[in-house]
């Protein structure tokens, strides 16, 4: 079960960003802060996103915490770069984020793909 939590809060947290990227591309810029505090009194769509990010920001430590009462941290940290993963895949793959793909950055997640794995499949007994 408590995998289950670890990979529920990758999920969140992975979603959370993606979320709140886009919030960030669509609200106004911090420099113009009258524009921006419209924004979210009027409660556009960006301002909702950017709460709605936030949201699952804190359920996702809500799973992290399940997580960490089930599993060892030795076993859990590592699961978190699977968000790294999933967020750098899901950039590419949504278009609205106007994310490119490259070589050198696939190569790279695959390294982290790959040492998660190492990490986190059980070892033989000799």
């Amino acid at each position: 079960m408590g995998y289950f939590w670890a990979l529920m809060s990758v999920l969140l947290v992975s979603c959370a960003q993606l979320i709140m990227k886009w919030a960030m591309m669509t609200l106004p810029l911090v420099n113009r802060p009258h524009e921006l505090l419209t924004a979210f009194l009027a409660l556009s769509p960006g301002a909702v996103a950017l709460l709605v990010g936030l949201f699952a920001y804190v359920c996702s430590m809500g799973c992290w915490f399940l997580a960490l009462r089930r599993v060892a941290l030795s076993k859990a940290y590592p699961l978190l770069s699977l968000s790294y993963v999933l967020v750098w895949a899901a950039a590419i793959w949504l278009p609205w984020l106007h994310e490119g793909f490259s070589m050198g950055k696939l190569v790279g997640v695959g390294v982290i793909f790959l040492g998660l794995l190492l990490v986190c499949l059980p070892q033989r007994k000799r």
